[in-house]
């Protein structure tokens, strides 16, 4: 096989979903993929940043591998925002307002990172937006452990597609799950932590702000070091 039937095997494979390839013999042995979805380093992939995260989204389909399909969840909540953003924001799960337009951070919480990512002089369409995982938890409880684990695989593709710069966790929840850690967001930020390729940022959750409006100098301060950040790193 030459270099253009490859390329063009390649570009049907990407076509068809496939999100990038493993010599692994476990990973081919490995029915559900798993092992190959936390691959570090970063799982490649095939074709424009937009057609990966399309991919992506399609393997998800109208999921149902965990117990949330079944909790009163209304849809899967993928991402939104530039596939080629330089700044990606993670927060925990989807809320009320989210679960029922099939965007992340669209109710009061989300109005205010609007507020937080234009101060820094960019816009949402700028940046990329996800969460932890995807559907609803019942009364916005906190993702349980089986749920995080069946879902996170499905973000580490998103991050490892779009490849930011800078990702912002935002919140507890947020923090703890990206960094493997039970420490508490306030002892976790003003930090910066390299992650997949990028540096982290935790800071508190927008919906913690809109409680604790006292809190919004400490989430300045840390703007301030993701907009340096991104000068930095252009």
């Amino acid at each position: 096989m030459d270099r253009d039937q490859l390329r063009k095997h390649l570009r049907f494979a990407a076509e068809l979903g496939v999100a990038g390839i493993s010599r692994d013999p476990a990973w081919r042995k490995k029915g559900d993929g798993s092992r190959f979805l936390n691959a570090d380093p970063p799982v490649p992939f095939f074709g424009s940043p937009a057609e990966a995260l399309v991919a992506v989204r399609t393997d998800i389909g109208d999921c149902t591998r965990c117990k949330l399909h079944k909790m009163g969840r209304t849809q899967v909540v993928f991402g939104v925002g530039s596939p080629e953003a330089d700044l990606m924001f993670v927060g925990e799960a989807p809320g009320a307002d989210e679960d029922v337009q099939g965007i992340p951070f669209v109710g009061r919480a989300g109005q205010l990172l609007t507020r937080i990512i234009e101060a820094i002089g960019l816009t949402r369409d700028d940046v990329y937006i996800a969460n932890v995982i995807k559907c609803r938890p019942p009364q916005n409880r906190n993702p349980e452990a089986d749920e995080v684990d069946t879902c996170e695989p499905f973000l580490f593709r998103q991050i490892d597609i779009i490849k930011p710069k800078v990702i912002v966790a935002l919140g507890t929840f947020a923090a703890r799950a990206l960094l493997r850690t039970l420490d508490p967001i306030s002892r976790l930020r003003g930090r910066v932590y390299d992650y997949r390729g990028a540096k982290l940022i935790p800071t508190f959750h927008p919906a913690y702000l809109l409680r604790n409006p006292a809190s919004k100098r400490e989430v300045w301060e840390d703007m301030k070091v993701v907009r340096e950040l991104l000068k930095d790193r252009r």
